[in-house]
């Protein structure tokens, strides 16, 4: 994947010299998928990501510090599409800010820490990111490689793009109002669509900036979206699998609905997640 040398993000609040701050909130993309990992590898997922409560902040680690340009270059990617986008819907794209930090960190959302990997918060519109859980996502899940991130960092702004466009509301009432396995299932259409949105994402980033994919990218995506679909965690750790209990979808419909948004690039096309039947999905 070609990225350096492209423009970085004015939207960053890095906190990575604060160190831990807070304590454990759920959600986001890597949620299940570092609890899981806990069961499948009995590890303390915390030796991954970050440093230890209390102590502060060493020397810069230049794998790290390039990891953290790569996150505020694509995450300035998308928002060059995503302003693009919302013009041709007649709207004002209102821009995230991307919050990098170590161990822990708060959010208007609450304490969150590493353990619950990259996530969205709409109450203060960040993105936040421990860019250590990439380790964990290479050498733990095997989904290696730039365009696996790109699609994570992706995914996360897309829950962002959800909420300008109303369609997080819908899941929000659903977690008020129905049954446990109905809020799944609105949870698995909400995640899904957020996977659409980063395939149409990326359908405009390559165009808007020409050889920015580059032979197997597009594998080590689709990788990353079987990696973490909810049947190959569950199946790993537990050696068995409960649909009802998904809320991101399979393996199969993560990689369909990516690559379904990278092929059409229609972003008015995101409301079929929420019309199809969730058999169908």
């Amino acid at each position: 994947m070609q990225w350096e040398g492209r423009e970085e993000s004015k939207n960053v609040e890095d906190r990575r010299s604060m160190g831990k701050t807070g304590l454990v909130v759920g959600g986001g993309i890597g949620g299940i998928i570092l609890v899981v990992l806990g069961m499948v590898f009995g590890v303390d997922i915390q030796k991954f990501l970050g440093q230890g409560a209390g102590q502060p902040a060493g020397p810069p680690d230049p794998a790290e510090e390039q990891m953290a340009k790569f996150c505020k270059v694509i995450f300035h990617d998308t928002e060059v599409v995503w302003e693009d986008e919302f013009k041709k819907l007649g709207k004002t794209y209102k821009h995230p800010t991307l919050v990098l930090f170590t161990g822990e960190t708060n959010t208007g959302c609450g304490a969150a820490d590493s353990g619950i990997g990259p996530f969205y918060c709409p109450r203060d519109s960040g993105v936040y990111i421990d860019v250590s859980f990439f380790r964990v996502l290479e050498e733990k899940l095997g989904a290696p490689g730039e365009f696996a991130r790109a699609y994570v960092i992706a995914h996360e702004v897309g829950h962002h793009v959800q909420r300008l466009l109303g369609y997080s509301a819908r899941v929000d009432d659903a977690r008020q109002t129905g049954s446990k396995k109905y809020q799944n299932e609105m949870s698995v259409r909400l995640e899904l669509q957020a996977d659409y949105l980063a395939g149409v994402w990326a359908f405009h980033a390559q165009r808007k900036f020409p050889n920015m994919l580059e032979k197997g990218d597009l594998e080590s995506a689709t990788n990353a979206a079987f990696k973490i679909g909810d049947d190959h965690l569950q199946k790993e750790a537990r050696g068995r699998v409960q649909p009802d209990s998904f809320t991101h979808g399979t393996s199969r419909q993560r990689q369909f609905w990516f690559l379904q948004g990278f092929r059409t690039g229609s972003v008015r096309d995101a409301a079929q997640l929420f019309e199809i039947p969730y058999d169908r999905l």
